[in-house]
């Protein structure tokens, strides 16, 4: 479960954006702030620091991704930044195109803790703002404390949205009792195994995007045969399936690999899933987690 996955990527390996060839084009959706987020964008958790993470990253954005997802606890963010300076540097974008997220860890939950945390981040990946920061995990209760530093944060210009990962329903509540500004990103795990129906309804409600952590369960859900079975039908794979799912239910979606050839793959969604498709997938729901339960995650 805890393998890090970074042997299988090759930047030489021949695909996507030689010369003359064109990265595709991932669709925004607003967010509550009215800001525009990439519904698909490139995780890298359990990636380790390194020159394989750093060409990764480029070769992702140089495929198409502008929405890059990290986390301090990854211990990657310095890898993460490197990369997209390297693909600024190329001319392969501009910072001003990329939409880059990173998260609070539960360690620095207090107000003070959080601005200092944040500054590191910025320190880390050489960048003069996020365009969002989360907060990564509920915890006892300190993250009431943290969303005000988070406020600021965001009310002095210093971040472009915040938001909130693996909030339940319960957390949220608590959480809009006291704030001044509503998150514009409610990050959980979710996946077919996982659809998290009171989670998303609420967050639907109170106009917060949701957001996928562990779209393919770790590539679990890949050999399911039901999944294979409407892969085969559309002529697509399996990951194709699930991310197109997640986009169907309105949920932005990181998936992660570091096969050049996998991560063209993830972000190549031209097809729909049928009603019922989508209705036999829904059904594979066993609300089994393959990470930890926000409220039982012992900090």
């Amino acid at each position: 479960m805890n393998r890090v996955i970074t042997d299988w990527f090759n930047p030489q390996e021949i695909i996507g954006n030689e010369k003359g060839n064109k990265a595709m084009t991932i669709k925004n959706r607003t967010l509550n702030n009215g800001l525009e987020m990439p519904e698909v964008g490139y995780g890298v958790f359990r990636v380790e620091e390194g020159k394989e993470l750093e060409e990764a990253v480029k070769m992702a954005i140089q495929l198409g991704y502008r929405s890059i997802d990290t986390a301090a606890i990854y211990g990657n963010e310095k890898s993460v930044g490197n990369g997209i300076r390297l693909a600024i540097q190329e001319g392969i974008v501009t910072r001003e195109e990329l939409f880059i997220t990173s998260k609070v860890w539960n360690d620095g939950l207090t107000y003070d803790e959080t601005i200092m945390a944040y500054e590191e981040t910025l320190k880390k990946m050489d960048l003069a703002y996020l365009n969002l920061y989360l907060i990564h995990w509920p915890g006892q209760d300190k993250y009431l404390e943290a969303w005000k530093a988070l406020e600021t944060l965001y009310k002095e210009g210093r971040i472009k949205a915040i938001g909130v990962s693996n909030f339940q329903v319960h957390h949220l509540e608590n959480l809009l009792e006291h704030a001044e500004v509503t998150p514009v990103i409610n990050q959980i795990e979710f996946h077919p195994k996982l659809t998290q129906e009171k989670v998303r309804e609420y967050c639907l409600k109170h106009n917060i995007q949701v957001e996928a952590w562990s779209p393919l369960m770790n590539a679990e859900l890949l050999t399911n045969k039901k999944v294979q079975e409407i892969a085969e039908k559309h002529t697509k794979s399996a990951a194709q399936v699930i991310l197109r799912w997640d986009l169907q239910h309105d949920v932005i979606t990181i998936p992660k690999s570091m096969t050049p050839s996998r991560m063209k793959e993830n972000i190549s969604h031209n097809f729909s899933l049928t009603e019922d498709e989508m209705s036999q997938l829904d059904g594979l729901n066993e609300n089994l987690r393959s990470g930890p339960h926000p409220d039982e995650f012992n900090f």
